[in-house]
């Protein structure tokens, strides 16, 4: 295989994002890493999101291969499948993408320190949902709780039919099970800050601390938190992004009006309301209310659906 140090200027290259911060990104190609730039149309290419991410697809041209990394310049973004994405922060309307091109979400909560927040868990679930993105739930730190209070805690997402897995990063459970999820897939690790998200997958990739270490090399940035997406590649069909943590994570692309087809556990109940367009709040015969009275639909789930029906999410 031809290294890039020994490609010339102009030389065309095909890679993926894996990493960005600031006016660069990092690609990876099948010839090594390529540090770039994005040309300037790109910029202007894209309004209200990022114009290039983490995980997008990407054709790039060298311009000097000499240097340590190779440097090059980002000439075209391909296609975006689909993206996991928040709503930018200060607004109302701007997209700030998570990943681009992800198979699945591992949203990663613990516990205990800090204990988990319902309504986060249901903001990262509504996202993939809104982009058809499979979402697994995994709860970290388990030796600081007992097993009833976990199955109490998480009952609402697994009566919703997402997966629930419970893992310890500090002591190793779990981390198999985990591992065995991700396989053949892009997945991101996304969670709140300081439910152990590094920690888990320091476990998953025994060398991700020398790589982090060597990123943090390259950029001067501390390797203990993560201020921006990476994208780790474990095998040749198998890759990881761990995301920063998230204090707040604001809905993008959610159609309020088709709210209901977001929560899974209501879809098999949608069409048997007595009205075509019931919003399942107060209406008569309304199928969703039913399966909420008869134990089918966890109730704290779908008060989380009447407070972002009513406009209060928190």
């Amino acid at each position: 295989m031809t290294e890039l140090h020994e490609m010339t200027d102009g030389d065309e290259v095909f890679g993926v994002i894996v990493r960005s911060y600031g006016l660069h990104f990092d690609v990876s190609t099948e010839a090594g890493l390529l540090r770039c730039t994005l040309r300037g149309m790109l910029k202007r290419g894209r309004r209200k999101t990022d114009p290039a991410a983490v995980g997008d697809r990407v054709r790039a041209t060298l311009n000097t291969p000499d240097s340590d990394p190779p440097q090059g310049v980002i000439e075209e973004i391909l296609p975006r499948v689909r993206s996991l994405s928040r709503l930018a922060r200060g607004s109302n309307d701007s997209e700030q993408v998570i990943l681009a091109n992800p198979d699945q979400l591992v949203a990663v909560f613990s516990i205990r320190d800090p204990e988990p927040h319902a309504r986060m868990i249901d903001r990262f679930l509504l996202l993939a949902e809104a982009r058809g993105i499979d979402a697994i739930i995994c709860v970290n730190k388990v030796d600081l709780a007992d097993l009833p209070e976990i199955e109490r805690v998480f009952e609402p997402f697994r009566m919703a039919g997402y997966p629930i897995v419970p893992t310890s990063a500090l002591e190793g459970i779990g981390i198999d099970e985990l591992r065995a999820l991700l396989a053949g897939k892009i997945t991101a690790f996304a969670g709140p800050s300081g439910v152990g998200k590094s920690s888990l997958l320091n476990r998953i990739i025994p060398e991700l601390e020398e790589r982090t270490g060597d990123i943090s090399s390259a950029t001067g940035k501390g390797k203990h938190t993560t201020t921006w997406t990476t994208l780790f590649q474990i095998d040749k069909n198998t890759f990881v992004a761990d995301t920063p943590g998230m204090r707040q994570l604001g809905l993008f692309g959610i159609d309020y009006d088709n709210l209901d087809e977001l929560f899974p556990e209501f879809r098999p109940y949608l069409n048997e309301c007595y009205y075509a367009d019931c919003r399942h709040m107060d209406e008569p015969d309304c199928s969703v209310l039913q399966a909420v009275e008869a134990g089918k639909i966890h109730p704290n789930r779908y008060d989380s659906y009447r407070r972002l029906v009513s406009g209060d999410a928190e």
